[in-house]
């Protein structure tokens, strides 16, 4: 039969128990084979239980100095109750300074102290019990999660001042430098809010009106690495011109938080690129276009074709099309107008594109003429640019919107000396 003898509020502080006529400790750490929770226990004496009772800085202490021989099981292995038990005296009954020295020879958990509120300034310089002053017995994992992130940083070099730290905990940063950013700002002093939203301000002006596009090449929701490095390019850059003193951890977090709601605009659907075509029934350049059924193909023959009365824009219709067929053996797509017998054709392994129209229409069994003209592509928003033109406007609304040419070699050339820069 098993009693609790004694426990703190914290559940996860070792208790004492009585368990066939004995007085033990007992406590949780680590976990097994399935991941489930491990529990030790290993004999105590009751001048041993007197101590853990009335004073919550040993009390500490003996769990931090336990958890490594825990840790050390694994999970399957016991617990080294022998070394265990030789912890009590030194760690419970002797003088301060005994304990500062046993705790400069074995292995200790920092975290347990720090998360309890030891001065972390003490436990740096070997002062355990002095440090062990402010202990009490209610944990605060938070204050480990700011040791760690500062002690990382300090080992790059860095130092934070109040405005870079309070710009990383506007976006949720300053603990962990992986989460995705966020707007926080009741996480900042109220005294620092209005000059992080300066800095938050000057970022947003340096990206106005700069998106960052779905790649479908890269996944259905991937966004286009090119579109985010030249907006986080944008807002570093203007950052750092008006505020020289922010640290680039600072300023990372800023141009993280608005290429990443950039990206999220781009995978919510709230930056299709059909706003820019006109509404059917319209006057607009592509209003004739948008009456006309629209042919989609791919690399590998397949088609879709896309009717005005249907429930979706072209534009929408074919990136949809092309992220469903995209593949590393088909990564060439056309859109074809087959009434006027113009087309566009996506060479997306290599950036460039080819606008192509029917001089003469096939007749008595001779082969249609067609006029094909290249270009140059930069990137994904320079393919979803041309895709938009051609829905509105057609094979002459291309030509400012592009540097066409009609020879495949000199497009290589072209090709060749942009890949050299």
């Amino acid at each position: 039969m098993t009693d609790i003898v004694f426990s703190r509020a914290s559940g996860w502080t070792p208790k004492v128990i009585r368990e066939d006529g004995g007085l033990k400790l007992t406590l949780g750490a680590g976990a097994d084979a399935n991941h489930g929770p491990r529990t030790f226990t290993f004999p105590i004496q009751d001048a041993h239980l007197a101590v853990i009772r009335d004073d919550v800085a040993r009390h500490l202490l003996l769990w931090s100095a336990i958890l490594p021989l825990c840790d050390a099981a694994g999970t399957s292995g016991p617990l080294d109750e022998e070394a265990a038990v030789a912890l009590l005296d030194p760690v419970l009954l002797s003088a301060p300074e005994a304990v500062d020295a046993l705790f400069g020879r074995i292995g200790w958990d920092r975290d347990r102290l720090i998360a309890h509120g030891a001065d972390i300034g003490l436990l740096e310089s070997g002062q355990v019990w002095a440090a062990m002053r402010s202990a009490t017995g209610t944990s605060d994992q938070k204050r480990v999660h700011e040791h760690r992130a500062n002690a990382g940083r300090a080992a790059r070099g860095v130092v934070l001042g109040p405005l870079d730290a309070a710009v990383l905990k506007y976006t949720g940063q300053y603990l962990h430098g992986a989460t995705v950013p966020q707007r926080l700002p009741d996480a900042v002093a109220p005294a620092l809010l209005p000059e992080v939203l300066r800095v938050i301000g000057t970022a947003e002006q340096a990206c106005a009106g700069m998106r960052i596009s779905l790649d479908p090449r890269r996944g259905p929701l991937a966004t286009d690495r090119r579109g985010w490095d030249r907006t986080a390019a944008a807002v570093e850059t203007a950052v750092r011109r008006a505020f020289p003193e922010l640290v680039d951890d600072a300023v990372r977090t800023v141009s993280f938080l608005l290429c990443s709601e950039a990206a999220a605009c781009s995978r919510s659907g709230a930056e299709e690129d059909d706003e820019a075509e006109e509404a059917p029934g319209g006057d607009g350049p592509g209003d004739s276009v948008r009456k006309r059924i629209l042919l989609f193909t791919d690399d590998q023959g397949v088609e879709r074709r896309w009717l005005p009365d249907g429930p979706t824009t072209a534009t929408k219709d074919f990136w949809e099309f092309l992220g469903t067929r995209f593949a590393g053996d088909n990564e060439v797509f056309t859109i074809e107008d087959p009434e006027s017998g113009e087309g566009l054709q996506l060479h997306l392994y290599a950036d460039s594109a080819a606008r192509i129209t029917t001089v003469r229409a096939g007749s008595g069994g001779s082969e249609p003429e067609y006029r094909v003209e290249y270009s140059l592509v930069d990137g994904i928003d320079g393919f979803r640019s041309l895709v938009r033109v051609f829905v509105r406007g057609g094979w002459a609304a291309l030509q400012p919107h592009g540097a066409w040419m009609q020879d495949p070699a000199e497009l290589e050339r072209a090709r060749r000396r942009r890949d050299a820069t």
